[in-house]
């Protein structure tokens, strides 16, 4: 990687997780920009996380919008160090009752976004001499539940492609990573889940993962983390 300070883009970082990511990276000392589709809560992310942070108004979906967030981060910056995909969009209605529409929109920001995003920064980071593409997953990937086909599906084949990923590139030393959360306090879904919600993940765990997975000594990669709230509530 070329010269000492780091360079991230995290897409949906406006709010919630990727607005805790990209906290955490500024407070790393990392140079950040973030995109979204809402002007405002852009606007208000940039100037919560402040200093010289980047908001690109950006739909993931469009791939000229993928391209363009990648460009002007590097334009801005420099270049381009660690790219997070964390945009993701849910719409939690049964199979049968889901506008063939509603199923594509979250297919194509979940899973295509995605590989626009990668598409666009692998040039970047490879110039850089490597670096970090972290995908934010869920653990309905791996635990689907009804009313969730579109998103369990769209997490489940972000994981493929991120294995797939991680073998084609890592000789280029850009190293990937994929984060499993289970319940996480933004507000994203609502499933009747117990009590108040103090025991769910806040976005500042998932945050602190992707810190640490940056820092992780180069010899070994941790591939896929899941991460659990410690004690959930005990359904009776």
């Amino acid at each position: 990687m070329a010269g000492d300070s780091r360079i991230a883009l995290i897409t949906g970082g406006s709010r919630g997780i990727g607005l805790g990511i990209a906290a955490a990276l500024v407070a790393d000392g990392v140079a950040v920009s973030i995109t979204g589709r809402d002007e405002r809560a852009l606007e208000a992310a940039r100037q919560h996380l402040g200093g010289t942070a980047l908001a690109v108004r950006a739909d993931v979906q469009d791939e000229h919008d993928a391209e363009k967030a990648v460009e002007e981060t590097v334009a801005r910056f420099g270049g381009l160090d660690i790219l997070v995909n964390n945009a993701g969009i849910g719409a939690f209605v049964s199979v049968a009752d889901m506008p063939p529409a509603q199923w594509r929109q979250v297919m194509q920001t979940n899973l295509d976004g995605v590989f626009y995003c990668c598409h666009a920064a692998i040039p970047h980071l490879r110039r850089r001499g490597g670096g970090w593409i972290i995908n934010i997953s869920s653990l309905a990937s791996k635990n689907p539940f009804t009313g969730a086909g579109a998103y369990c599906a769209s997490k489940a084949g972000l994981n493929a492609f991120s294995e797939v990923l991680m073998q084609e590139v890592r000789h280029d030393n850009i190293r990937v990573s994929y984060i499993l959360p289970g319940s996480v306090a933004t507000g994203f879904a609502s499933r009747g889940d117990q009590g108040s919600g103090e025991w769910k993940l806040t976005p500042e765990d998932v945050a602190q993962v992707v810190v640490d997975l940056i820092a992780h000594p180069a010899r070994s990669l941790p591939s896929r983390v899941e991460l659990r709230p410690s004690r959930p509530p005990v359904r009776r």
